[in-house]
């Protein structure tokens, strides 16, 4: 947690407030902790960035992909994309956030077959029912105990570092492509610093 938390630090704040400022859980800010912690260029086998999309559903989510950029890896952009998500499926799901966090992880369809599933036996429907991969039914518990952890620290005998609740980047358009050392002399801030905010990028522009 320490390590994912000191990773986290220059997101957090983004995401956190764009969930609250669309009218989210703020707790959704903790689903990068599970996916990525919190690194946005990681690579899976097909799901990368922050928020870990699949090449698929980043198209359909207007995350652009091509030589010099990917969507995914864009902290901001990738946001954008996984809270819109987030919300389709909330509106799908009758605003059950669990089964909205299930979907995220196993995919719309998956729940809704199992859902389906449950109704023909006569079973309930809410995600603690559902017949699900051991990889989605962890996930749920995952996100309810780093919120219960994250709230309350010392009940749990921890001390993590405390994360500024203040921006830590301000976005900026440039009006056209420029280079990243030219881009870092006008900013005051290294290129390697640029590049992590911007990882987004493929080259040097």
């Amino acid at each position: 947690l320490n390590r994912v938390l000191n990773q986290a630090e220059p997101y957090w704040y983004h995401i956190q407030s764009e969930a609250i400022r669309r009218g989210l859980p703020p707790e959704l800010a903790l689903i990068p902790i599970i996916e990525s912690g919190y690194n946005p260029v990681a690579r899976g086998r097909g799901p990368t960035g922050l928020w870990q999309f699949m090449p698929g559903t980043a198209r359909i989510l207007g995350l652009r992909q091509n030589g010099w950029y990917d969507g995914r890896l864009d902290v901001v952009a990738s946001t954008d994309a996984a809270l819109r998500y987030l919300e389709t499926l909330n509106s799908h799901f009758d605003g059950d956030w669990l089964l909205t966090l299930a979907a995220y992880n196993a995919g719309e369809g998956t729940i809704k077959n199992a859902i389906a599933a449950n109704r023909r036996r006569g079973q309930p429907t809410d995600f603690w029912s559902l017949n699900l991969r051991a990889v989605t039914r962890n996930y749920i518990p995952k996100i309810i105990a780093l919120t219960q952890v994250l709230n309350d620290p010392a009940r749990f005998q921890l001390t993590l570092p405390p994360i500024p609740n203040y921006p830590y980047f301000t976005a900026v358009e440039t009006g056209g492509q420029i280079g990243l050392n030219e881009a870092s002399r006008m900013a005051g801030v290294s290129v390697a610093e640029l590049r992590r905010l911007n990882s987004g990028l493929r080259g040097n522009a």
